[in-house]
């Protein structure tokens, strides 16, 4: 069976940093594999933050967190990362891993994990 499972969210202060994690697992990606973290605030529409290819070859951020935030992945776990400095209370949010085909062969998205900044 397929499944994504995040981790890392939690509370922070403004100011601080979080490391979330996505672990595939079930699946050995292909060349074609694209990771990305989506978030959706409450009341708010989920919005895409960071896209890496899984060569890690190309990034991509929204403007909201680039120069803040930092996609990477590791092919040998399966796993995609995003890295999140001077985080600010507008970036509370439940933030989703989604791995995908570039094909659109598959489509995966995790449960979300919570992350709180508090002023």
């Amino acid at each position: 069976q397929v499944q994504l499972v995040e981790s890392g969210g939690g509370l922070v202060q403004a100011g601080g940093s979080l490391r979330l994690s996505c672990a595939a697992s079930g699946l050995t990606f292909s060349s074609y594999a694209m990771g990305s973290w989506f978030r959706q605030a409450p009341g708010k529409e989920r919005e895409s933050v960071a896209t890496i290819s899984w060569s890690g070859l190309s990034t991509g951020y929204s403007d909201s967190v680039k120069g803040r935030f930092t996609i990477s992945r590791d092919n040998a776990k399966n796993t995609v990362y995003l890295q999140m400095n001077s985080l600010k209370p507008e970036d509370t949010a439940v933030y989703y891993c989604n791995v995908r085909s570039v094909r659109g062969e598959y489509n995966y998205w995790g449960q979300g994990t919570q992350v709180t900044v508090s002023s």
